[in-house]
């Protein structure tokens, strides 16, 4: 992680640099792709080390939204002896990529700087707050919001049977939404992205807004593991309103582009 701090403080260095010796060529950026996924790597590696001794205790954390629910006395299975091990590997490596999230988001920035202008190279400090605070909300929104909703519902659907959920099981498909409504909530970052190298506009976004709007509707269905409509609002609905707050964001970077552009 020192690494990244260091490169973090001599960033406007190499800014300048950069600048200076133009674009970089196609085999120049997978190297350089290749050298941030490495420090990625390497950053969850450290987190990974670090949140195992707490393995336990974020297990207990993540397991929450569903032994809440379970009758009293019931707890999650394992069917196979290596399962245990396993599932804390798995929960460490999520809480490790959690826990270094902001140098893994800085790595990303480091590789789509090179492609600025030099003045907005200068967003690094809104970009890394502004995606660490969306991909959080994104994940805090699955965690009290959406998974104890999905598993009441499923558990009462199932009350007729006895309940035998493999920690597995349950740990893959929570790690699975955590991260995906994590990533779903990265929608105006990556829509401000594509308005400021002129992909996308706010214009193009609201004339298409009707078939994002069927688009999102039948990724909630295919995305939601249960079929009942409430949960399939609560995946359909956050992408909605981040749909038009990304047009708001594409309008405020397309005004900006122009206005640059005619001066």
């Amino acid at each position: 992680m020192s690494q990244a701090v260091k490169e973090f403080a001599a960033d406007g260095d190499a800014s300048e640099l950069q600048d200076e010796s133009g674009k970089m060529s196609f085999l120049e950026h997978l190297d350089e792709l290749r050298r941030r996924l490495l420090h990625i790597a390497l950053y969850v590696a450290v987190g990974f080390l670090v949140c195992w001794f707490f393995h336990r205790q974020i297990y207990d954390f993540l397991a929450l939204p569903i032994t809440t629910l379970l009758p009293p006395g019931k707890k999650l299975a394992f069917t196979n002896v290596t399962n245990v091990f396993t599932l804390y590997m798995k929960v460490a490596m999520l809480a490790g990529f959690f826990l270094t999230l902001p140098f893994t988001l800085y790595e990303v920035w480091k590789f789509i700087a090179p492609g600025l202008y030099q003045k907005e190279k200068r967003y690094v400090i809104p970009f890394l707050m502004s995606s660490l605070f969306l991909f959080l909300s994104g994940a805090a929104f699955c965690y009290y919001i959406v998974l104890p909703a999905m598993f009441k519902f499923l558990l009462d659907l199932g009350a007729s049977f006895e309940p035998v959920i493999k920690i597995d099981e349950y740990l893959d498909l929570t790690n699975m939404m955590l991260l995906g409504f994590g990533l779903m909530f990265e929608m105006p970052v990556v829509i401000a992205f594509l308005s400021i190298f002129g992909m996308v506009s706010a214009g193009f976004l609201w004339k298409k807004s009707k078939y994002a709007m069927i688009g999102i509707v039948v990724l909630a269905a295919v995305l939601s593991p249960t079929g009942d409509a409430l949960n399939l609002m609560m995946w359909a609905a956050p992408m909605m309103l981040l749909y038009v707050i990304s047009i708001g964001v594409a309008a405020i970077f397309g005004w900006r582009r122009k206005k640059k552009e005619k001066a």
